[in-house]
């Protein structure tokens, strides 16, 4: 229901643990990577629709045969894009040398992306760049193939200025300031200076250069270049990589912010950055699937082995909640139900803003993202009448005729279908009066569902700028006619901007951070915007550890409930005649609905890493002064 909130990528990792020819004589293709790849990617489109982008590794190539393909798309549909692109590529190979097709050997020679080992990638770009350039994977060239380093990650670091500085130091020049670029090449400085030391400790043995190679890449440590390479990364990230001999990795930061979960089994080494996209493709158990510990990585070697190792001291678990709530497949096991609990803690809330008056309220959700946890609340309203009944049928005792049971009984949650979208419009033009008018009609509603006596009660996962909400939304609503609109969200008020991925950069932007600075000024205490402006500024040149989140202050004055009462003002347009109230979920209630993933910065203010508190204090500055840049 609010604006699109946009989430920066998934990854998708295949290892091929058998020759080709296995996959060939027990699947019927020799391109079963591919089309596994293919699957996983596409499942895991809710993380990234801007770009995509695929790269293969194949194994004990002869110097002088192509072993790395990389492909990437910024098209519409980015993910269909490279995968035609892929087979157009290997139809034409097939139709021209249709012996390839019985010749393994000769497949994987002469034939592009066919490999043992593939990374792959979507992305929803959170750093203003959309160009083919900004598309993961990123590539790292070298004629020495253990050099060879190709690199794409679900991650945001907060310190890319001082892991840029260090390049320099390294006597580097890198061609960008982008993290990604920092990155790779600090994982690139490092795997050079171990291939550079094996060769001096292998040629010390007596082996020329040709013999050194396949030793190089047994004995490479990728677990100490992981170390010294990820030393100083402050953010969240699961990092992927593939070197060209034939070794990868995903190391997941210390704190456990975003997610990764793999399988291993005799066929295949699998990671991805959501647990059901393997169950489906690979149709694995739940309990075969292990999510990757923060700090570690999953380390698999060209000769298949496959071991996790702790490259980071990990930290207090701070998983994302808002992966849960918002970004994350709902078909999860976890998730489905973290997000039925979430509408579930919903309702007494909604009974206390409708007057205990569900009889006369209707029950729905926008948008369909929302629909699990509407679910939840259904269930638990079903619950609460139930005892209600029950209550009543006590009470009437001997006095209970049938046409009163039957009343007691036919009390019900009202359940409708209130707004459905139109997918065939899209937002096309750009001038703001026209578009708005479009905009309002993206969504039709079900008239006659509610009567003028109705509260509409709506559940939405999350309410972040309510732009859409209150152009649109609401005045949709309002045409049926309801007493009351409540609105709900299944997240609590976001408050503070994400810094570890998810597109939420500037403070004003939150309609919470608005509301917070109408009730300063309503109050006369906007001296403390002033102050919190001040401390922000005087923290500036401090070291990350000593820097302290100064924005919390804004809120500090001020109730949930008060904040919430605002932003309701804020929201509500010019001439609707329904009262507009709306709702937010408690932090306490995010946390026992989804009690294994406790981050919660982008609420509470809590960062999870000192990098955090700088960004948040810089989002402020930029506020305060007008900068309209990013604070990351």
């Amino acid at each position: 229901m609010s604006d699109a909130i946009k989430h920066e990528c998934g990854i998708a990792l295949v290892r091929l643990r058998k020759p080709l020819e296995y996959y060939k004589e027990k699947y019927g293709t020799a391109f079963y990577g591919i089309n596994k790849m293919y699957l996983m990617m596409e499942k895991q489109h809710n993380r990234g629709q801007d770009g995509a982008g695929f790269a293969s590794i194949k194994m004990n190539m002869k110097p002088g045969e192509r072993y790395m393909s990389r492909v990437r798309s910024n098209q519409s549909q980015p993910i269909q894009d490279i995968f035609n692109q892929i087979n157009s590529r290997i139809n034409e190979e097939l139709i021209a040398n249709p012996e390839y097709q019985n010749d393994m050997n000769l497949m994987k020679k002469e034939v592009p992306y066919v490999g043992e080992l593939m990374l792959g990638h979507v992305r929803y770009g959170t750093f203003g760049k959309n160009s083919i350039e900004s598309v993961h994977p990123f590539l790292r060239q070298n004629n020495w193939m253990h050099r060879n380093l190709i690199v794409a990650g679900n991650f945001n670091m907060t310190n890319v200025n001082e892991l840029f500085s260090n390049l320099i130091r390294l006597g580097q020049h890198p061609k960008e300031k982008a993290d990604t670029i920092t990155v790779m090449e600090k994982i690139g400085h490092f795997l050079d200076d171990a291939v550079a030391k094996l060769y001096k400790e292998v040629k010390k043995e007596g082996f020329n250069k040709m013999e050194a190679s396949p030793i190089i890449a047994d004995r490479l440590n990728v677990a100490k270049i992981l170390r010294k390479a990820a030393k100083n990364w402050d953010g969240g990230y699961a990092m992927a990589g593939l070197i060209g001999h034939g070794d990868a990795f995903v190391l997941r930061d210390p704190a456990g912010i975003r997610p990764a979960y793999f399988y291993q089994d005799d066929e295949v080494v699998v990671v991805a950055s959501e647990r059901p996209v393997i169950q489906t493709v690979f149709d694995v158990e739940f309990e075969d699937i292990e999510e990757l510990p923060p700090g570690k990585a999953i380390i698999i070697k060209k000769s298949g082995e496959t071991k996790l190792k702790k490259i980071l001291e990990p930290l207090e678990r701070k998983a994302c909640s808002f992966e849960r709530i918002y970004f994350s497949r709902g078909s999860d096991a976890e998730i489905y139900k973290e997000r039925k609990k979430l509408g579930s803690l919903l309702l007494p809330k909604i009974i206390e803003e409708v007057d205990g008056d569900l009889q006369n309220s209707v029950f729905s959700y926008i948008p369909n993202t929302a629909e699990t946890s509407f679910f939840g609340l259904v269930k638990e309203a079903q619950n609460y009448l139930n005892l209600r009944k029950e209550q009543l049928i006590l009470e009437a005792g001997k006095d209970l005729s049938r046409e009163k049971l039957h009343k007691i009984l036919s009390l019900r949650p009202r359940i409708e279908k209130i707004a459905i979208k139109d997918a065939k419009l899209r937002t096309f033009i750009t001038e703001d009066s026209s578009r708005d008018d479009l905009v309002a009609h993206v969504y039709d509603i079900t008239y006659g569902s509610v009567k003028k006596t109705d509260n509409l009660v709506i559940i939405d996962d999350s309410i972040v700028r309510g732009t859409t909400l209150k152009k649109s939304i609401l005045r949709i609503l309002d045409r049926l006619n309801p007493k009351k609109i409540v609105v709900v969200s299944s997240a609590p008020q976001i408050r503070y901007p994400d810094c570890y991925g998810i597109d939420m950069a500037r403070l004003e932007d939150l309609v919470a951070f608005r509301a917070a600075l109408a009730l300063h000024e309503e109050r006369d205490t906007y001296y403390i915007v002033e102050e919190v402006y001040d401390s922000c500024k005087s923290q500036v040149d401090l070291d990350d550890k000593e820097v302290v989140n100064a924005v919390q202050r804004i809120y500090e004055p001020f109730t949930d409930e008060e904040i919430s009462a605002k932003i309701s003002e804020i929201l509500s347009p010019e001439g609707i005649n329904a009262e507009v109230s709306i709702i937010y979920q408690t932090v306490d209630n995010l946390h026992i609905a989804c009690p294994k993933n406790l981050g919660d910065w982008y609420f509470t203010g809590d960062y999870p890493t000192p990098g955090g508190n700088r960004v948040v204090n810089r989002a402020f500055i930029n506020f305060y002064e007008g900068i309209k840049e990013r604070a990351y």
